[in-house]
């Protein structure tokens, strides 16, 4: 079962990549609206959300899934989470748009160092100096990924601003989603569904603003059901990554998640320079492996730190059960 469910993790998360690098800056596609990609991404999971739902009510051996009603309030204290997604996925999707596959994961690592900045900045919680040791290899490794991509001539800044941005919002999002979940009872199903719902109508003056509604309408692929196929095939991989990615933590754990991420990243570099047919230098892949070292050593550093504080909470607790039983034995005593 772990094998299946990691092997489906790794199909769905490097087919949903390799998808959206050709609906965003395929010269088949040729379609110049990455903010309608990423709308009609969400629309799609928020309708397959929505239908998974219906089923369930009608067959709950077939599939179960809370119903789903729509509440203002709830709607209104989720969006800022929402505002967080939609700059997270809008970015992620712009990176991809302006760098090549195999840049892509070192183009947008920086995430793990925004985790470490945002949460002494945030929740003034300090971080160890092995784990920031692992956040200045990754560092490292990015700017000599953007060095090397430089030297190779196939270099966009703007793909690197768009990576950094996407780093720092997939941070925030994951802090913001913590506040979040009570007002959705935890549930994460609920809360997929509000977020869509709200990215829906957020994106709506956002691809106004930028002049992508007239660049949609004007479109010469616009009535071709090919391109509406991939459109809704990535929309469905969407939709799925979010379920995959919950479904290998559940059968494995978060560390084995993370060690699992981090190994289809390098999977999917290498697979990218072999379909694009892409020559790296060796220390274009030097800067990867940094990249890849220092947050598989940062994951296992948590992993190992937060076992050594559930130890020592442990102890704590039983010590003090324990001065509780001494502190009942002399009271005891003193009466006799």
């Amino acid at each position: 079962e772990v094998v299946i469910v990691v092997t489906l993790y790794w199909f769905v998360s490097i087919a949903m990549v390799f998808l959206n690098k050709h609906l965003l800056s395929s010269g088949d596609v040729h379609l110049n609206a990455p903010l309608f990609v990423t709308f009609f991404q969400c629309l799609c999971a928020l309708t397959i959300t929505g239908v998974l739902s219906m089923l369930s009510a009608v067959n709950p051996r077939l599939f179960s899934a809370p119903p789903l009603s729509f509440k203002l309030s709830t709607a209104r204290a989720v969006l800022p989470l929402s505002v967080m997604f939609v700059s997270m996925i809008t970015f992620n999707n712009l990176c991809l748009k302006h760098v090549g596959v195999a840049f892509y994961f070192v183009g947008r690592s920086l995430t793990t160092v925004f985790n470490v900045l945002l949460t002494y900045a945030i929740l003034r919680q300090r971080t160890s100096g092995p784990a920031i040791a692992c956040c200045l290899t990754i560092i490292l490794g990015f700017f000599l990924g953007v060095d090397q991509e430089g030297a190779a001539g196939s270099l966009s800044w703007w793909g690197v601003g768009y990576g950094v941005l996407a780093s720092l919002f997939v941070s925030l999002n994951s802090i913001f989603t913590k506040d979040v979940l009570p007002a959705v009872g935890h549930s994460v199903w609920l809360l997929t569904f509000y977020n869509n719902a709200n990215a829906v109508l957020l994106f709506a003056p956002l691809m106004i603003v930028t002049g992508e509604v007239s660049e949609v309408w004007n479109y010469s692929r616009l009535g071709d059901i090919t391109f509406w196929n991939l459109m809704i095939l990535g929309g469905a991989f969407g939709f799925a990554i979010g379920y995959v990615t919950g479904l290998q933590i559940k059968v494995t754990s978060p560390l084995t998640h993370n060690i699992s991420g981090t190994a289809k990243a390098c999977a999917q570099t290498v697979l990218a320079t072999v379909w694009y047919d892409e020559h790296k230098s060796p220390m274009w892949w030097f800067s990867n492996l940094l990249v890849l070292l220092g947050s598989a050593a940062y994951t296992r550093i948590k992993q190992l730190e937060m076992k050594r504080s559930h130890e020592e909470s442990h102890v704590s607790a039983a010590d003090s059960d324990g001065a509780v039983a001494a502190d009942k034995e002399k009271l005891l005593k003193s009466y006799v």
